[in-house]
């Protein structure tokens, strides 16, 4: 008996934007850390730059 594919679940477009944007926030802050700059965050409303 031949077996059937099952249809691969389509990712909604926000799911795809949002992996992409963590994948490019985790290679910013690793290219921070290999320099040795400071990375501009948002805490309770103002930007705070942090040391890597």
């Amino acid at each position: 008996m031949a077996k059937r594919k099952r249809a691969k679940k389509q990712e909604t477009f926000a799911a795809i934007v949002g992996r992409a944007m963590r994948r490019a926030a985790k290679a910013a802050r690793m290219d921070a850390k290999l320099h040795g700059t400071a990375i501009a965050l948002m805490r309770d409303g103002r930007v705070v730059l942090v040391k890597s």
